[in-house]
């Protein structure tokens, strides 16, 4: 198996792939200790059972690369990937790059019948009828050299995509469901999927009062912290954690003394420049003004839900995913159902390949223009 280390063979092996209608990609990256996280490893494999396999190590001094990116922008050759966000985050914070077109294996068996989240292993025992030795899942891909158990491993990830791949292809050509895999790559292509903006970071902190001052306080620490760990590269639970966040925005310490009393606040979180930065936070969460509180989105909590209208949408819901094969989840998650029955109608389950698998005939349930039936085993729309 070869391992590439130097710029050039890269060059070479994506010149070949350029030449090919896929590729398949992986990588093996650590995040622990950082923010982003650090690539320590790229798979790649062309078609054929004996097709070329190779290892990439971006680690090796001086290698650069610039022409897997080259690579990306080919229109020709199409990147496959499973489960694909991770590496596409990675790809596009180093290089700025996006793999067009896109093929995400864990996407296409979601839409083929897979079940929800189909993992790599299941998919390789279903369709490659093989099994995988998974005796190097946790391991360190930054440390040097790789061991034989450490390369068989890694290649194994793009060596069985190729047979995954080419049977999903096929399937989806024979359904009629390229669209809809596309559809859904669309939200991975976007480059605001990857885009961490301090300012928004925190509508990801869960707490359980609305309090304007206390949103205030929570806005000012969670965009501190945020920008303390991109500045930084650490992970932000490094420097305080979600509790930790909002016991500050309870007790409100304005010296460093008053922090010093926190019970959840770590090691990290009391460095000098930590402390400066809450305690700024801090200050600025109490003065910001009642019209410049963040209003966080209540809309579904006040939401008249129909609950027997919801069950019925469940049922229906049921029914179309035994009927096509895909997951429940992936054509509307419950929550929507009831906001469907509340009257809300700015939802994906309309819009796109899940208006035809699903949300059409959920409207015009809900507009009482189709019943439901029980034959058998069976749910049955019948038109009223």
């Amino acid at each position: 198996m070869k391992t590439i280390t130097t710029t050039e063979e890269l060059a070479q092996f994506c010149a070949e792939a350029k030449s090919q209608p896929y590729v398949t990609l992986d990588t093996e990256f650590l995040r622990e200790r950082s923010y982003y996280s650090k690539l320590c490893l790229v798979q790649m494999a062309l078609p054929g059972k004996d097709g070329d396999a190779v290892l990439v190590d971006p680690l090796a001094d001086g290698l650069s690369l610039e022409p897997l990116y080259d690579l990306f922008r080919h229109e020709s050759t199409v990147k496959v990937f499973h489960a694909a966000r991770q590496d596409l985050e990675i790809f596009f914070i180093e290089g700025n790059v996006f793999p067009t077109p896109l093929f995400d294996t864990q996407v296409a068996a979601m839409v083929c019948g897979f079940g929800e989240q189909a993992g790599y292993e299941t998919l390789v025992k279903k369709i490659a009828r093989e099994n995988l030795d998974k005796s190097s899942r946790f391991t360190d891909w930054s440390r040097r050299p790789l061991t034989e158990a450490q390369k068989v491993y890694a290649l194994a990830d793009v060596t069985h995509l190729r047979v995954i791949y080419e049977h999903l292809s096929r399937e989806l050509v024979r359904t009629g469901r390229q669209k809809w895999v596309e559809e859904e790559l669309a939200t991975l292509l976007d480059p605001r999927t990857y885009t961490n903006l301090p300012e928004d970071a925190w509508q990801k902190v869960k707490t359980r009062t609305n309090s304007g001052r206390f949103m205030a306080l929570v806005r000012e620490l969670a965009r501190f912290r945020e920008t303390y760990a991109q500045t930084n590269d650490v992970p932000r639970s490094r420097i305080y954690k979600d509790d930790a966040l909002l016991e500050l925005a309870s007790t409100r310490p304005a010296t460093a003394e008053e922090l010093g009393r926190s019970r959840l606040l770590l090691r990290e979180g009391r460095k000098a420049d930590v402390v400066e930065g809450i305690l700024a936070a801090v200050r600025a969460g109490m003065e910001a003004k009642p019209e410049d509180f963040p209003k966080p989105d209540q809309s579904r909590d006040q939401l008249q839900v129909n609950t027997a209208l919801a069950d019925l949408l469940r049922v229906l819901l049921k029914a179309k995913s035994e009927e096509t094969g895909v997951a429940p989840k992936l054509i509307a998650a419950t929550s929507d159902l009831d906001a469907l029955s509340a009257g809300v109608r700015d939802l994906d389950m309309l819009q796109g390949w899940r208006a035809e698998v699903f949300g059409n005939d959920a409207l015009r349930l809900v507009r009482g223009e189709i019943a439901l039936s029980a034959v058998g085993g069976a749910v049955r729309v019948i038109p009223v």
